[in-house]
């Protein structure tokens, strides 16, 4: 399974509406986020430069 098939920050799997894939904003790695994560405004990590975002 890719790293962008699964939540970046609860590793749900990114299968329903909702969820998104994004670009780090500092690197441009490819970024999972699932809707409930998103909507709480859980921090993420990206797993290729580190930064942290909400």
């Amino acid at each position: 399974m890719a790293k962008t098939d699964v939540c970046t920050t609860c590793s749900v799997k990114l299968v329903k509406e909702g969820f998104i894939r994004m670009p780090c904003p500092k690197c441009g790695e490819e970024i999972g986020r699932c809707e409930a994560c998103r909507k709480l405004g859980n921090l993420y990590k990206c797993p290729k430069c580190e930064f942290v975002g909400p």
